[in-house]
């Protein structure tokens, strides 16, 4: 699952991003409203943690904002004040949940966790290409009924070709979004992990599931046009 931390505070922002990681989600981290309105428009995100003091813009008129380009985006507001008025503006504005600092990092967890099983937003809690399934919440990965072992970021990888199935997906593109890296990057990441990931999920199949297809990157799922 993708959240989305907008925060002025970046030793604030880089510890809640170390402990959501550690929970396996994948954590994004703006430290403007404006990068945070078009990292919501550009990327995927299931819950966006949103501290109210930011430096460009109001945050209750980024919420706004937000909701207009995602009504179902999921939001928790973090902050520094505890006046009803203040939670009840930020309820009103669109948020789902409001803490107030200081808090425990336990406490913003497991509100996060019950933001995402009510969200609104749809969210395929199963991906499957063909005879491989991959449980997102459980973070299990089975093919022909035989489970998959992965690292955290092979499940990542993953996890994002088969949200894009049947689909090519670029190197840059991976690049950008499992490792947060510019496209500029000078790496051969992605093909060693896709390597990888072919050797752990095609053990005793006839058949390959992720794809190269010459100059367009990796597809997972129906072949089109595939180097191999």
């Amino acid at each position: 699952m993708h959240i989305l931390i907008a925060a002025n505070d970046a030793p604030a922002a880089k510890f809640l991003s170390g402990g959501l990681e550690a929970e396996h989600y994948d954590v994004r981290i703006a430290t403007t409203g404006r990068q945070a309105q078009q990292m919501v428009q550009e990327g995927r995100c299931d819950l966006m943690i949103l501290d109210l003091d930011l430096p460009d813009v109001n945050g209750m008129d980024l919420l706004r904002q937000v909701r207009r380009i995602r009504p179902y985006l999921a939001v928790l507001i973090i902050a520094g004040s505890a006046r009803v008025e203040d939670l009840v503006d930020g309820l009103d504005s669109g948020a789902d949940d409001y803490l107030t600092k200081p808090f425990a990092f336990s406490e913003l967890s497991a509100r996060v966790r019950a933001l995402l099983r009510r969200s609104s937003l749809p969210f395929e809690p199963i991906l499957r290409s063909l005879d491989l399934e991959l449980d997102r919440v459980r973070r299990i990965v089975y093919r022909s009924g035989r489970e998959i072992n992965l690292t955290p970021k092979e499940f990542a990888l993953l996890e994002y070709l088969m949200l894009n199935s049947g689909r090519n997906v670029s190197r840059s593109s991976i690049m950008h979004d499992v490792w947060k890296l510019s496209s500029g990057t000078l790496t051969n990441v992605v093909d060693v992990y896709i390597n990888y990931l072919r050797r752990k999920i095609d053990v005793g199949v006839n058949e390959s599931l992720i794809h190269t297809v010459r100059g367009a990157g990796y597809r997972i799922g129906a072949r089109a046009n595939p180097a191999r």
